[in-house]
């Protein structure tokens, strides 16, 4: 039950609910986090803006011998191999996602430039079965991530004024898509984090993120090939639709750019909605709703470790 002013505002059966996002001060009652942990309700705690403070969870569950399989593969050289499919990926998606605007909106964008940059995603994204370890892997991502957001701009259709990407940046973002982007990221991330300790992998123990206190380097990883996808069209689509316009920004004195209340709620309204689409499986070839993509491949994933699977197939899209 959500109460506010102590009049009940909403009423749903926990079993009904993936996971609970909270934005603010917003309280949780001590029966409520009993409760989620219980029953494996990933409770997160968000401040106002967006940024990521805390995770509520329950008991550690999942085989052990998964998790340790999992650490052997994280401190040897599979690591670099399961690291290279979620950057393949990463790169083909986003290369997807600059295709797709040349296809659909080519009277409206530079051709020229928009052929150029997916003609180099493509190579770099072949190039990547070429690196031997984990510093010249992060070295061809971060060229590829360079120059797919400097296609950004071309992608954004209305208000490229205000919506003007200068280069990526985060805390704080500095401009609007940099906030509506690592406003996405972080619901993606909470997403990705319960599917992966839903089938029995420990979140903090990555094969490309470097192990930090307090970092899901595993989420942090399987995220890279979701973004573009999950996270990247949503907001283009939010932007070239209107559904989110520049005055569902705050500019904080210190060049700080945020989402608004009003902006934050028209963003997670538009979340929800897109997990509800239905998506044919590349891999599975069955149809899942968006929202179980993570799940589906935290999944494959412990198979691939277990040693059910030859190899990790990575999510890729047309």
């Amino acid at each position: 039950m959500v109460q506010t002013s102590q009049k009940e505002k909403f009423r749903i059966p926990v079993h009904n609910l993936e996971g609970i996002v909270t934005f603010g001060y917003t309280g949780a009652s001590p029966g409520l986090l009993h409760l989620c942990a219980e029953r494996g309700v990933a409770l997160s705690f968000l401040n106002e803006h967006g940024g990521f403070k805390a995770r509520i969870q329950g008991k550690t569950s999942g085989n052990v011998l998964l998790r340790r399989k999992q650490y052997r593969y994280a401190d040897g050289q599979e690591a670099v191999h399961v690291a290279k499919r979620f950057i393949q990926a990463k790169i083909i998606n986003s290369r997807s996602v600059i295709n797709r605007a040349l296809r659909d909106h080519g009277e409206k964008v530079d051709n020229e430039l928009l052929m150029s940059i997916s003609a180099t995603l493509k190579r770099l994204a072949a190039g990547t079965s070429r690196v031997s370890n984990g510093d010249q892997l992060r070295g061809v991502e971060g060229e590829a991530a360079k120059l797919y957001f400097s296609a950004m701009n071309e992608l954004i259709l209305v208000e490229k004024k205000a919506f003007h990407m200068a280069t990526r940046n985060r805390r704080p973002p500095r401009d609007r898509i940099n906030a509506l982007l690592s406003f996405l990221y972080t619901l993606l991330r909470v997403d990705v984090q319960s599917a992966l300790e839903t089938v029995g992998l420990d979140p903090a123990v990555g094969f490309l993120h470097r192990d930090r206190p307090g970092r899901p380097g595993l989420a942090l990883d399987l995220m890279e090939e979701l973004r573009a996808y999950m996270a990247d069209r949503l907001a283009l689509s939010l932007i070239n639709r209107k559904q989110i316009t520049s005055k569902a920004f705050i500019i904080k004195e210190n060049g700080a750019v945020l989402l608004s209340e009003d902006g934050r709620k028209e963003v997670l309204a538009a979340w929800q909605k897109r997990k509800q689409d239905e998506i044919r499986h590349p891999y599975l070839n069955e149809n899942i709703s968006l929202g179980l993509l993570p799940y589906a491949q935290s999944l494959l994933l412990a198979r691939y470790i277990r040693g059910d699977l030859s190899d990790y197939p990575p999510f890729l899209f047309k």
